[in-house]
C-alpha cells in the first residue's frame, strides 16, 4: 500500500470514489456537504493498493497550520495501518512546508486512533458536523 498526493484527474477520481463510498454511502453525509468550497485549494492524498484507491485525505492550510480533513478508508482496509500511513504522509508534507502543527475534527469513534498517533483533544465538548459527533484535536509536528 502506498500514499501519494493526488495530481492527475484519474487520481482525483480515486479520491472522490473513496470519499463517496465512506462518507456518502456508508455514513449518509449528503453530497452537498461532502464536496465544499475547499476542494480546489486543498492538497489531496490518495492511498492505493496495487493502483486500486482504498483511502483518502485532504489537507488545507488555516494560516500556518495544516488542517487534516476527509480522512477515510474503505471498510475492507480498516485496521491495516493505512490510517497511520495517510496521516504520516500528511504530517510529513506539513513539516516539509515548515508547518508546526496539524489540527483536525475527528469523528468521536475515531478519537482513540488519533490519540494513539499523538493527537490531543482541544474542544471542551463534542460538536456535530454533517450530523456526526466530532471533537477538535491537535498535534505538534517537529
Amino acid at each position: 500500500m502506498e500514499v501519494t498526493i493526488a495530481q492527475t484527474e484519474e487520481e482525483m477520481k480515486g479520491v472522490q470514489h473513496v470519499r463517496y463510498e465512506v462518507f456518502v454511502k456508508e455514513q449518509h453525509v449528503s453530497v452537498e456537504e461532502e464536496w465544499d468550497e475547499y476542494e480546489d485549494s486543498s492538497i489531496h492524498f490518495l492511498a492505493h493498493d496495487n493502483h486500486t484507491p482504498v483511502g483518502a485525505g485532504r489537507l488545507r492550510w488555516v494560516e500556518n497550520t495544516g488542517k487534516a480533513e476527509r480522512i477515510c478508508i474503505l471498510s475492507s482496509y480498516r485496521g491495516t495501518g493505512l490510517g497511520r500511513l495517510i496521516m504520516s504522509a500528511l504530517e510529513d508534507y506539513v513539516q516539509s512546508q515548515n508547518g508546526k502543527e496539524v489540527i483536525l475534527s475527528a469523528q468521536t469513534h475515531a478519537r482513540p486512533f488519533y490519540e494513539k498517533i499523538g493527537y490531543k483533544v482541544t474542544s471542551e465538548e463534542e460538536f456535530l458536523d454533517a450530523g456526526i459527533p466530532h471533537v477538535s484535536m491537535i498535534k505538534g509536528i517537529e
